[in-house]
């Protein structure tokens, strides 16, 4: 008996990694034509989250294709953020664009290689972001979790800064043409859909 329960553990933990990374497929074509929207706030009251001192920046919607996506364990926001999404809108929404770079994510960066592009490093950056997902609570987490590379999403929150009293700090970057360490949105995750 002992032997068929760890078999069927293991069948179910199969399904599951390999649902987990199973890839959305879609046509060519630019999928999300919008850009997101961002609201700057001047004093938005500070969320207690998790031990964590949450300031939001500005209010956040992005409708965008999911490039890659990461989970995370260890690090040392990972009780925070177990999750970040490379997303991209526009033309790097486009599977005739997307095809022909090679994307990454790994230690809470998104990498690109560009050697077959057909669009400029310039517009990588304006039409693509890492961004780090806190989730406001539990169904958000859940919603999150269900996120596929090739997804089409719909992310709404906050860009935040964030503190502890062990001197841990995090700040959002509050910009789409910023590149390396700190261009990456901090996002406290308030709503997400699929599109």
């Amino acid at each position: 008996m002992k032997k068929l329960l760890i078999f069927a553990f293991l069948i179910v933990a199969g399904f599951w990694q390999h649902d987990q990374n199973r890839v959305i497929d879609h046509a060519a074509g630019v999928l999300v034509s919008s850009q997101p929207i961002q609201r700057n706030l001047r004093a938005a009251p500070t969320i207690q989250h998790k031990g964590y001192d949450i300031k939001p920046q500005a209010d956040f919607i992005v409708e965008a294709r999911v490039l890659s996506r990461e989970k995370y364990y260890m690090d040392a926001s990972a009780e925070l953020s177990p999750l970040d999404l490379a997303l991209g809108w526009g033309a790097m929404s486009d599977t005739s664009v997307i095809d022909k770079l090679d994307i990454e994510q790994s230690v809470r960066f998104y990498t690109w290689r560009m050697e077959r592009a057909t669009i400029s490093l310039k517009d990588v950056i304006r039409q693509s972001s890492n961004m780090h997902m806190i989730p406001a609570n539990d169904r958000v987490a859940g919603k999150l979790a269900e996120i596929r590379k090739g997804s089409l999403v719909r992310i709404s929150g906050q860009l935040v800064n964030i503190t502890n009293p062990r001197g841990f700090t995090w700040k959002s970057s509050m910009s789409r043409t910023d590149t390396g360490a700190g261009a990456c949105e901090v996002i406290y995750v308030t709503g997400v859909s699929q599109i």
